[in-house]
């Protein structure tokens, strides 16, 4: 890698990434979250399976384990493991911190494959369970800050958008990945043998998948800018002091991007399944076939929306995107009230909506914070939105509907998602194209050149 020779006046010079090193770097920023979706999608499509393995409806206690537990595995813990691992990557790099959280995600993955059940070892299988789930809550934590942080400051200047959407393509490889696997214990094993053992497979599986990802972020150099940062002896010291006193404003604004990206994506991805069985009486084989059809929409244009970005801005992309979910999202829902096809129709036109936001809110999060303190911000935003309006979806929107009997609820509460990300980017200058090392990182244009 090398320093370009010159830069405008005031900008650092961009580092050249040889084109090895960028594929390298972008497998080991998204393989992570590919591991951790991958887990959590088997994870949520074998939980009454789980359920009975380690929650018998006879035991009280174990009962209330269940229910506390599944709440704090599912959100809770994660704005605890971004306020650990966000700021410890500003000070210790990307790198370790992508090594850390894989490594601890997947030493506890392995665990829940192994984990004796009920009829075993008693009350202490669901307590391991739990103990174990909110061990991958914490690591998970780190990881989207982590990843995000590391993909922006390798990939070059002028494709940067594209370089960062392959964390949301990691996010829906995961997913797909962990539904098919699914899908094949569903139609090749009993009950009876789902139960016994194979429901373990998804997770012995997860093993080493976590194990290569380690290996690939284990061997591969920080980001340019951060080694520029230790060549320069300005890594931070406290980065979550620096970050409340001087990044406040770029901390709000991207928990703004983060809203609109968090409901819609389990308003869409997971939650769609529930509203068609329980509320248009679809079948769900075909519920969860829309799914499946949406999350591939998303591979094709989550990253064609990121190369967008870099050529004509992230402001006409997230904010297009942004109004076009404000405007489509009751009448979607209308759509689906029609029948099977209105069904498919708002759903597959929310689901590209929502990829051209997935294909930009993350690399414009990384670019308005300073390299200093943006894998803290990062970890911070996104890990906070997801505790306050992404595990909430599915139990709010039941709550609502129930309280309200229409099951148009799900299209304004869209809406107000869109106004407050509506509200953060046109808050936000355009950062495209522009330089990640700023003069607040390294004070006095201290950067070696080259």
């Amino acid at each position: 890698m090398t320093a370009t020779d010159s830069a405008p006046a005031g900008e650092f010079p961009e580092t050249e990434v040889d084109p090895r090193t960028l594929r390298r770097s972008i497998t080991a920023g998204a393989v992570g979250v590919f591991v951790h979706w991958f887990d959590w999608a088997a994870y949520a499509y074998l939980a009454s399976t789980i359920a009975t393995v380690f929650f018998p409806d006879g035991d009280a206690t174990a009962g209330l384990l269940a229910v506390f537990g599944v709440f704090a595995v599912s959100f809770g813990i994660r704005p605890v493991g971004a306020l650990v691992f966000g700021p410890l990557g500003d000070r210790i790099g990307r790198k370790r911190t992508l090594s850390i959280v894989i490594f601890m995600m997947t030493g506890a993955t392995l665990v829940i494959g192994l984990l004796p059940g009920y009829s075993q070892i008693g009350i202490a299988a669901p307590l391991l369970l739990v103990f174990l789930r909110l061990l991958q809550g914490f690591a998970a934590g780190g990881e989207f800050g982590s990843a995000a942080s590391f993909l922006a400051e390798y990939a070059p200047r002028r494709r940067r958008g594209f370089g960062v959407s392959w964390l949301e393509v990691g996010s829906l490889l995961g997913f797909l990945a962990g539904s098919f696997v699914f899908f094949l214990l569903s139609v090749g094993l009993t009950e009876e043998q789902l139960s016994s053992w194979g429901w373990r497979i998804p997770f012995l599986i997860a093993a080493p998948l976590g194990i290569v990802g380690f290996v690939i972020r284990n061997k591969i150099e920080d980001t340019p800018e951060y080694r520029a940062l230790e060549a320069t002896d300005n890594v931070p010291r406290s980065p979550v002091r620096e970050l409340f006193r001087h990044n406040k404003k770029q901390l709000f604004q991207a928990a703004g991007l983060m809203t609109m990206m968090h409901v819609p994506f389990y308003a869409v991805l997971t939650y769609l399944v529930t509203y068609q069985t329980d509320y248009l009486g679809h079948s769900a084989g075909n519920a969860a076939l829309l799914s499946t059809v949406i999350s591939l929409v998303g591979l094709v244009f989550v990253p064609a929306f990121g190369r967008l970005s870099d050529r004509v801005g992230r402001r006409p992309v997230l904010i297009g995107a942004g109004l076009a979910l404000f405007v489509l999202a009751v009448p979607a829902y209308l759509l689906m009230r029609t029948g099977v096809v209105g069904t498919w129709i708002g759903g597959l036109a929310l689901g590209v909506v929502l990829s051209a936001i997935l294909g930009t809110y993350a690399v414009w999060s990384a670019e308005i914070f300073p390299t200093r303190t943006r894998q803290g911000g990062l970890s911070i935003a996104y890990n906070v939105t997801a505790a306050l309006f992404a595990g909430t979806v599915p139990y709010l929107m039941t709550v609502l509907i129930s309280a309200t009997g229409s099951t148009l609820v799900p299209g304004p509460y869209l809406m107000v998602a869109a106004v407050v990300g509506l509200v953060a980017a046109f808050s936000l200058r355009e950062t495209a194209g522009t330089p990640l090392l700023r003069a607040e990182d390294i004070p006095g244009d201290r950067l070696p050149r080259g």
